[in-house]
């Protein structure tokens, strides 16, 4: 009898087993509707410079939306059988942000970097300190600068070892004190010498940007800008009026670092990367850019900055003196030049320029 009830319950349980399956495959194969998942562009363009708009850094410890791809039927068919639930990109690169640069970019590094600064050489003595650098890149942290991962390695360290190399090397008097150490140097200018020459008003952007009387737009800042377009465009994002007090920028050595720092994270025209972009490699180089040798890395910082003033141009002075300021940057920064990369990622000897400019000063 014991053995008849259990031949029973065995049947009566294979049948639910049975009728459960049949209702499941039932269910998979009638079409589901598509669930609408927040997407970021795959590949979209830099927008116009006068239209520029900087997206802020997502943090990493907050989920990401996920990049879409291709179109619906690629994945709505049969029935609904292959409905693709989450929505990736294999060639978009996941970039957060996290922390602040004064957790691993101390003062005593700064000093180490700049350490003759305020010598009796310097034109700028007493002008320059680590906590304007400081108060000046909490603007743009949150955008990433010194603070982004690409799929999860830090570039921060390197980045401000890069952006201050592109520093130094510009207002560096180290060819005027050759007896010294010429990369101990940086930090000596925070403007243009014999200013008087130019007046840096360009005629075709005065309806957008118009040249304020006797007021002459030459370089000035930790990396100078030059031109009424770039006063007019950074005036907009530091939401202060440099086309008119373009002086701003000389007696204040935070703003002169912002406005670098604004260079530095910009793309100069439509379609372009920022040298942020390149350097930490969140650029994805088309087809096109390899054919004109462009790679990610230091070397494509020059030229997003200086183009075919300098990149294109195989080994020169002024690119060899931006590449020996961050190797020595790294070392003093306890990164190393070892990471550095190979010649043909710091180099732009070889690179086709962005943006070829017939006429502008680096």
């Amino acid at each position: 009898m014991g053995y008849k009830c259990s031949v029973i319950l065995t049947k009566a349980l294979i049948l639910f087993v049975l009728v459960n399956c049949l209702h499941s495959a039932a269910a998979a194969v009638s079409p589901q509707p598509v669930t609408d998942i927040p997407c970021v562009a795959c590949d979209a363009p830099c927008p116009k410079r006068s239209s520029y708009v900087r997206g802020g850094c997502t943090s990493c410890n907050a989920h990401t939306s996920p990049c879409c791809g291709g179109v619906k039927n690629d994945y709505f068919q049969n029935g609904g059988t292959n409905l693709r639930k989450n929505c990736t990109c294999n060639t978009v690169k996941s970039r957060c942000c996290d922390g602040v640069i004064n957790d691993y970019f101390q003062n005593d590094q700064f000093e180490n970097l700049f350490s003759n600064r305020d010598s009796l050489e310097a034109h700028a003595k007493g002008f320059w300190d680590y906590h304007s650098f400081i108060a000046a890149s909490a603007h743009y942290q949150p955008y990433g600068f010194g603070t982004t991962y690409i799929n999860s390695t830090f570039f921060g360290t390197k980045e401000v070892a890069a952006f201050l190399a592109h520093v130094g090397a510009r207002t560096s008097c180290g060819i005027e004190v050759a007896s010294r150490e010429p990369l101990e140097w940086g930090l000596c200018y925070n403007k243009e010498i014999n200013s008087n020459s130019n007046n840096y008003c360009d005629e075709h952007d005065k309806n957008i940007y118009p040249c304020a009387p006797g007021v002459a737009y030459y370089g000035r800042g930790a990396l100078p800008i030059y031109w009424n377009y770039n006063y007019g465009e950074v005036s907009k994002d530091l939401k202060l009026d440099l086309l008119n007090n373009p002086e701003y920028i000389e007696q204040n050595a935070t703003l002169s670092f912002q406005v670098a720092i604004w260079r530095w994270m910009t793309p100069i025209m439509e379609h372009q990367p920022s040298a942020h972009d390149v350097f930490t490699g969140y650029w994805k180089p088309t087809k096109n850019d390899s054919l004109a040798k462009r790679v990610s890395g230091f070397g494509a910082t020059i030229n997003v900055l200086y183009g075919d003033l300098v990149c294109g141009q195989g080994d020169n002075e002024f690119m060899n003196n931006i590449i020996s300021h961050y190797l020595y940057y790294l070392d003093l920064m306890g990164v190393g030049r070892e990471k550095a990369g190979p010649h043909e990622v710091l180099s732009c000897a070889e690179q086709v320029a962005f943006n070829p400019t017939p006429s502008s000063s680096p």
